[in-house]
């Protein structure tokens, strides 16, 4: 075994002694080396060795001493009092820079301190008011944070759940699932949830967060809404058609009573019955559009060559010259008919709103629009999906916010489904359809966006 080693203080006496003796040892020999008294030699060899002992025992205290104070700071450092400080720290000297940097080090800390207890009395706060519930398990499936919502849910307090594990909290299968709904039961609530699971380290440790949010509430409030909006347009559209009915039916029964009957009766008899079969029909197409926009079919997806799609589907438009840019050569897997028809109803509308800018621009110069640019398709490749655009040069979106709310029309005999069908479609399809107005010019662009799951084309 090594020799146990010497503790600094001592380490340090020795080295100032050994410093001290060489003049001690030459005092002593030059006492003896001429011709004094016993007394004085001995009377200067006890003040030579007093004296050197004094300069040992200050020069300790002076190295000891300061070596004590930094060692009570970093203490007290590690013990979380950051109020200490150390005294006689001070530029230009070498042990004063040491009791700088020790005090600086105490006072980062002291404001790491703080804004950690801030942090985390904010992050408690957050956590209480937040309406989904907050679970931390660690390594051993034990529960570690649990917040205020996390109790309701359970119906019992934090201290009675927390060191218990996911299988006696009845959270094994949530704590299995990531990024799902389902349909669960708890002792303070029942219903969908969404479930939400990550992983993060605490003290070197793994560690997951589950979060559960009842989505029964807000579901319920949306469907309340959707049910509302359904009813509303519903009942207006019957109304509209049902109203001229019943007071046709009733001008139509006053007439027929009447006796003796007039003479034009027939003709007021049919154009009665004409206007009372165009209500009808009109109703009978509204239902017909509500039941296709209900009835739509999950797609079944095949290979498509995108550029003799759009060519194709820009040739069928007889109305207005549409103006087709070719894009790069690629397949795409989707629906073929229900592609078709979303596209369909893109050109359809950008050619009626051309059309429409053309029946009513009445200023004394109008402006002339050129046939082959009125409408242009176009697609192009971004990343790993392909964007098709379709832009008009027509009046442009007056209410975009109600563009795509089923059954409302600007049109005389539009059904209103036409663009909610057709972001039903796209979004079955993993995409988005989304409209604005033209910046360069007047007019109208549709941005259809689909993830691209394709093979290069051959």
């Amino acid at each position: 075994m090594p020799p146990p080693q010497l503790k600094f203080e001592r380490r340090l006496k020795l080295l100032a002694c050994a410093i001290a003796a060489p003049g001690a040892v030459a005092v002593v020999l030059l006492l003896w080396s001429r011709d004094h008294d016993p007394l004085t030699r001995w009377m200067v060899l006890g003040l030579v060795g007093l004296g050197t002992l004094v300069t040992v025992a200050v020069l300790v205290q002076r190295v000891v001493f300061p070596l004590q104070t930094l060692s009570n700071l970093l203490g007290g450092l590690r013990e979380g009092d950051f109020s200490t400080r150390a005294r006689g720290a001070a530029h230009d000297d070498a042990l004063g820079e040491v009791l700088l940097e020790a005090n600086a080090l105490a006072e980062t800390l002291r404001e790491q301190r703080l804004g950690a207890l801030e942090t985390s009395a904010l992050l408690r706060t957050v956590m209480a008011e937040l309406d989904a519930a907050v679970f931390a398990f660690d390594e051993d499936s034990r529960l570690r944070l649990a917040n205020r919502a996390a109790e309701n849910l359970l119906r019992r307090p934090a201290e009675q759940l927390l060191g218990r594990t996911a299988a006696e909290l009845g959270l094994v299968e949530s704590l299995a699932t990531n990024d799902s709904t389902l349909p669960v039961t708890f002792p303070g609530a029942s219903g969908r949830f969404g479930i939400r699971r990550s992983s993060f380290r605490q003290a070197g440790r793994p560690h997951q967060l589950l979060v559960l949010t009842d989505l029964s509430r807000a579901l319920r409030d949306e469907e309340r809404a959707a049910w509302q909006r359904l009813v509303r347009v519903l009942g207006h559209e019957l109304n509209n058609s049902l109203a001229p009915i019943k007071s046709l039916a009733g001008s139509l029964e006053a007439l027929v009573a009447r006796d003796p009957l007039p003479s034009d009766w027939q003709d007021d008899t049919r154009r009665g019955l004409a206007v009372i079969s165009g209500r009808a029909e009109s109703l009978t197409r509204f239902m017909d559009a509500y039941a296709q926009l209900a009835k739509l079919p999950p797609p079944r997806r095949q290979a498509i060559e995108v550029n003799s799609l759009l060519k194709r589907l820009a040739a069928l438009e007889r109305r207005i010259p549409v103006e087709y840019r070719t894009g790069p050569d690629l397949h795409l897997e989707a629906d073929p008919d229900q592609i078709e028809q979303l596209l369909i109803n893109l050109i359809r509308n950008a050619a009626e709103a051309v059309l429409e800018t053309q029946e009513n621009d009445t200023a004394p110069s109008p402006p002339t629009i050129d046939p082959v640019s009125a409408i242009e398709l176009a697609w192009n490749r971004r990343d790993q999906e392909i964007e098709i655009t379709v832009s008009d040069t027509g009046p442009g979106l007056a209410n975009p916010s109600n563009l795509f709310v089923p059954f409302f029309t600007t049109k005389s005999k539009g059904s209103g489904i036409g663009l909610t069908l057709a972001r039903q479609i796209a979004e079955n399809h993993g995409g988005t359809l989304t409209l604005e107005n033209r910046v360069d010019q007047r007019g109208c662009r549709a941005h259809l966006r689909l993830p691209l799951v394709t093979t290069e084309s051959m």
